[in-house]
């Protein structure tokens, strides 16, 4: 066997060790710390916690930076740090961030006008408010609108988009609008030829170590930008901190510095009140937050919080309808416990607080575990006429252990089996409300010998359902409910029979 030239052994030597260490930075975790070593007293953390799961009872999972460090983290089981977590609306931070990456290259202006990007998607009738509006007033949410198009991916798009009134003079007028950051995410995607996840992995998503992300596209292929993106807790902390340092990471100045100001500071005004914190300001995607701070956020609780005068990031993932509740909490709780230098250790608050911290859970179903009613329908399957949920039949089967179940769905012709525990979450997948083939846990417990209460959480989005089985004969009665939703949350009553 004739062995290689020597260089090129050592070449290729060379190219693994760098690739290795390349892998090994992109994959790394941050730095982690104690609260008390980055000025901060544990006892105010756990104060935050238990008046999160006191007074709001929603939260998946937290996270706390402070000068570069994590100082505390938790999910509440079955949430998991390993795992995405949908973002909804703090999507359009990540499409702002490549907005700004594109703009640093050269490719486009914020001062471009929209229609340039897409002249045979025009409207046969331009008005002059259309031709009008710039990549700044997408940015600005601006753009003119007075209401929003769809931004379902069956129906947004670039065309759609430009045939939308355009009423008001863009960049007088804000209006939430998440089909125009579907339009930015356009832009980059037609001026790079790559969709953002394809464009961010290279310059955003592999520096940082967000090894994962799932961005849902539209029927065409372009990635949504106003939602749909799904990464996990601590990629939320990582683009947060990114922020906070200005662009800077590792050494390497990922965004430039003058993006960050621009895109993290008052551009428009879209309100007054001084109690809530969507009055604040508004940025290129970044809301303005109270006590100087600024964030990105998505529906029922999605939050990348970034706090320049503390030198602080704090990241959380909820189910929650009420997203102003969780910013109150932390400015009642967190802003005052920042202190300007390092504490004194306190082992016994550290233990305190991380005890607290490896513990959290979603509450499960209260009642017993087992019930002589499972036996006798085991083999039974319970049938639904024709409804909007498209549920066609019910099913319990025992599961691994006497204290355990089995839910079987059929939904719209798909089957679904859904392990459920007892005061515990088993892991399963698929298809529950609106949502199809999710990660989704399930737990259980029998009210009474003929009535069980089922809990589903599918745990990469916000979303949990609570089912109430009762079974009299060959009859069960369905009543279900969601956490959050956006329309009704309550689920009509269905009544199921065996055949």
């Amino acid at each position: 066997m004739k062995l290689p030239h020597q260089p090129t052994v050592f070449l290729s030597l060379v190219v693994m060790i760098a690739f290795a260490v390349s892998a090994r930075a992109q994959s790394s975790p941050l730095p982690r710390s104690t609260p008390e070593a980055q000025g901060i007293e544990s006892g105010d953390v756990l104060r935050f916690i238990d008046a999160a799961d006191r007074e709001i009872d929603a939260l998946h999972s937290f996270m706390l930076m402070r000068h570069g460090q994590v100082v505390a983290e938790g999910w509440w089981a079955p949430y998991a740090p390993e795992s995405n977590h949908v973002l909804y609306s703090l999507s359009k931070s990540f499409t702002s961030t490549a907005v700004g990456m594109a703009v640093a290259a050269g490719k486009l202006s914020i001062d471009d006008e929209v229609l340039k990007f897409f002249p045979d998607d025009a409207p046969t009738e331009v008005s002059n408010n259309l031709k009008a509006m710039r990549v700044r007033d997408l940015l600005t949410m601006t753009a003119g609108h007075q209401d929003e198009t769809s931004s379902a991916a069956d129906k947004v798009s670039a065309k759609s988009f430009l045939a939308h009134p355009v009423p008001h003079l863009p960049g007088t007028h804000f209006k939430y609008n998440t089909p125009a950051t579907f339009m930015l995410s356009a832009i980059v995607q037609q001026q790079t030829g790559q969709n953002l996840v394809d464009y961010l992995r290279p310059r955003l998503f592999e520096p940082l170590g967000i090894e994962n992300p799932v961005w849902d596209n539209n029927f065409q292929g372009i990635a949504l930008g106003g939602y749909g993106l799904r990464v996990r807790t601590e990629d939320i902390a990582k683009l947060g901190q990114l922020y906070l340092q200005k662009g800077e990471w590792n050494g390497r100045q990922l965004i430039a510095e003058e993006w960050v100001e621009l895109a993290t500071s008052r551009q428009v005004s879209n309100g007054s009140n001084p109690k809530s914190d969507w009055n604040q300001g508004y940025g290129f995607q970044f809301w303005r937050s109270r006590h100087n701070a600024y964030r990105g956020d998505g529906a029922f609780g999605q939050y990348c919080l970034v706090m320049p005068e503390q030198d602080a990031v704090i990241a959380i993932t909820s189910g929650t309808g009420n997203m102003q509740a969780v910013l109150d909490l932390i400015w009642e709780n967190l802003l005052p416990a920042f202190r300007p230098v390092s504490l004194p250790p306190d082992p016994d608050a550290v233990k305190a607080l991380q005890n607290k911290l490896a513990h959290l859970e979603v509450s499960t179903p209260e009642g017993t575990g087992t019930s002589p009613l499972l036996a006798k329908i085991k083999d039974r399957t319970f049938h639904f006429e024709s409804n909007d949920l498209k549920l066609e039949s019910i099913a319990l089967a025992p599961g691994g252990n006497p204290k355990s179940l089995e839910l079987i769905i059929r939904t719209d012709g798909a089957e679904s089996r859904f392990p459920c525990g007892y005061e515990n979450w088993k892991q399963g997948r698929g298809t529950i409300g609106s949502l199809t083939n999710e990660p989704v846990a399930g737990s259980m417990a029998w009210m009474d010998e003929n009535t069980c209460v089922i809990k589903l959480c599918a745990n990469e989005t916000p979303f949990q359902f609570t089912l109430n089985l009762r079974f009299d004969g060959d009859q069960v009665t369905l009543e279900g409910k969601s956490n959050v939703a956006f329309g009704p949350k309550g689920w009509p009553k269905l009544v199921g029979h065996t055949k």
